[in-house]
């Protein structure tokens, strides 16, 4: 920001106070923000919550079972296919031995924390479904109606519109 338009800005800001025009604390927000009948910055329902962790929690299935290269074709001392090769081809002293070990190895790797990540957000999204819905509980059962009845959740939305 240039030094003459902070200067500007402040001198604004010293005006509106000597006005009275000043407040104590504005919160910026987007046009067409939450309350004028436009379109929220962020809506959440439960299905969608529930959907892209079951998504995230198939992806990790099958990425667990298809992407196992160091372990697909293993022998009896566990050495998969791939790394049989990388050994073979080292013992014959070819350098595309190494590469295949390091390939192998960053390819696992890369795996493990992909299947990290689904179960992280898999199992985030399990728990934020879950509080979610003990949280509505909690609301339901502490406001009632003139009658006694609990009031449900859905309905506090018509207070605040």
């Amino acid at each position: 920001m240039p030094w003459d338009e902070w200067e500007q800005l402040k001198s604004d800001a010293a005006g509106r106070q000597a006005t009275g025009q000043a407040t104590g604390m504005r919160l910026n927000q987007l046009p067409g923000g939450p309350g004028s009948g436009g379109r929220d910055d962020l809506v959440v329902q439960q299905d969608d919550l529930g959907a892209v962790g079951h998504e995230a929690f198939v992806l990790h299935s099958d990425l667990g079972k298809q992407a196992d290269i160091a372990g697909a074709g293993a022998d009896k001392s566990g050495s998969g296919s791939s790394m049989q090769a990388a050994a073979s081809l080292k013992s014959h002293n070819f350098t595309l031995g190494s590469a295949l070990e390091t390939t192998v190895s960053t390819w696992t790797s890369q795996v493990k924390s992909l299947l990290q990540a689904c179960a992280h957000i898999s199992n985030h999204l399990d728990y934020t479904k879950a509080s979610h819905a003990k949280d509505d509980l909690a609301i339901e059962a502490s406001i009632r109606n003139r009658d006694g009845s609990t009031l449900p959740v859905s309905r506090l939305d018509e207070y605040f519109k």
